[in-house]
C-alpha cells in the first residue's frame, strides 16, 4: 500500500470533518457526553430537577449528560462559563431567573448579556413563592394582610432570603401592586428566614414554597397566598394572589434550558423536543411533583418572549429600589 496516498486520504477526511457544514455536524449530535452546567450548589431543588432531566436526556439521546455545579455570584459564574463555551451543543445551561434574566438588571460588571449570550431552548418549570405569616400576626389570608398593612404602614416586616433575590424583589413587587408598605429584612438564606418567622421576630416571609409546606400543614406558620397564576397542589386550599382580587400579579421561580448563542437550530430543536418529552413522561411528572414545581414546556421562541417579559416586569422594580451589586 502507498503510505503517501493513505496519509493524504486521512488528511482529506480530517479536513472534510472540520469543514462540514453545521447541519451535518448537528445531525451527528450528540456523539460524546454533554455537560449541563448548573450554576448553584448540589443538593437543592434546582439541582435535583437538573439531575432528573439530565438522566432522561441521556437515556433519550444516547449520550451521558453530566451535571456540573458551578456555583457563585448569584449564578453568574456558571452562566459565564456557558456564555464562553463553543456553540456545539456539548455545553448547556440549566438556568434560573438570575443568570438568564434578572442579574442583567442587578450586577454592574456582568461579563455577559443573557439576551445575547444564550440561545433559548425551553422553559422547563415554574415554582411558586409563598407569602407566609407568623402565627402571632392576626391575619388569615392575603386580603387581611393588605388591610393590616394599610392600617400600619411600614410596620410589618417581611423576611427575604437575601438582598436582590427573587424573594426580595417579589416582596417589592407585592408592595407596589397591592399599594402597601412593608419593611424588607434580608437574610443569608431560607433557613434563617424560617427560624425567625417561627420565633415571631418577623411578621411575614416571601420565599420559595417547599420549605414552608410542612410548616403550614402543621399550623406553625400561615400560608396567606402563593404567587403563581395557578394554585400549588401542595397547599391546594391556599389562594393565589390573583384569586384574592389582585389581577395580573404573578411571580415565580423558573427553570429553563439554554445553550451558547450560535448553537445550531437542529441541536436546539432536539434538546427542546427531548425536554418536552421529559415533562410529559411519568419520570418528569414525578420529579416535578416531589419538588413542588409546575411543568411548562413550549418552544425556544416562547422562552425568548418569556425572558423579555420578565425583564420588562422586574426592571422598574429593581431600578426603583436601587438594587445594585
Amino acid at each position: 500500500m502507498d503510505t503517501r496516498v493513505t496519509r493524504r486520504a486521512a488528511l482529506g477526511i480530517g479536513a472534510a470533518g472540520l469543514l462540514a457544514p453545521p447541519v451535518a455536524r448537528a445531525q451527528s449530535w450528540p456523539s460524546r457526553p454533554v455537560t449541563m452546567i448548573m450554576p448553584f450548589s448540589a443538593g437543592g431543588g434546582t439541582d435535583l430537577l437538573a439531575r432528573a432531566l439530565a438522566q432522561y436526556l441521556g437515556e433519550t439521546l444516547g449520550q451521558q449528560f453530566v451535571v456540573d455545579n458551578r456555583s457563585g455570584a448569584g449564578g453568574n459564574i456558571g452562566g459565564a462559563a456557558v456564555a464562553r463555551a463553543a456553540p456545539d451543543g456539548y455545553t448547556i445551561l440549566f438556568g434560573t431567573p438570575g443568570p438568564l434574566a434578572n442579574n442583567k438588571l442587578i450586577y454592574r460588571n456582568l461579563s455577559f448579556d443573557p439576551e445575547q449570550a444564550f440561545a433559548p431552548v425551553v422553559l422547563i418549570a415554574k415554582s411558586p413563592l409563598v407569602v407566609a405569616a407568623s402565627t402571632s400576626l392576626p391575619v388569615r389570608d392575603i386580603r387581611e394582610m393588605v388591610a393590616h398593612a394599610k392600617a400600619n404602614p411600614g410596620k410589618l416586616t417581611v423576611g427575604v432570603p437575601g438582598n436582590g433575590t427573587l424573594g426580595h424583589i417579589t416582596a417589592l413587587l407585592l408592595e407596589k401592586e397591592l399599594g402597601i408598605s412593608l419593611t424588607s429584612v434580608p437574610y443569608r438564606g431560607t433557613a434563617d428566614v424560617v427560624k425567625d418567622i417561627l420565633g415571631g421576630q418577623i411578621d411575614l416571609a416571601m420565599d420559595f414554597l417547599p420549605s414552608y409546606v410542612p410548616l403550614a400543614q402543621e399550623g406553625k406558620i400561615r400560608a396567606l397566598a402563593v404567587t403563581t397564576a395557578q394554585r400549588s397542589s401542595d397547599l391546594a386550599d391556599v389562594q393565589t394572589v390573583q384569586e384574592a382580587g389582585f389581577q395580573g400579579f404573578e411571580a415565580s421561580a423558573w427553570y429553563a434550558l439554554a445553550a451558547p448563542a450560535g448553537t445550531p437550530a437542529e441541536i436546539v430543536g432536539r434538546l427542546n423536543a427531548a425536554t418536552n418529552a421529559f415533562l410529559g413522561s411519568e419520570k418528569g411528572k414525578d420529579a416535578l411533583a416531589r419538588l413542588s414545581m409546575q411543568g411548562v414546556g413550549g418552544s425556544p421562541a416562547e422562552l425568548k418572549d418569556f425572558i423579555t417579559a420578565e425583564l420588562r416586569k422586574w426592571g422598574p422594580v429593581i431600578r426603583e429600589a436601587n438594587i445594585v451589586m
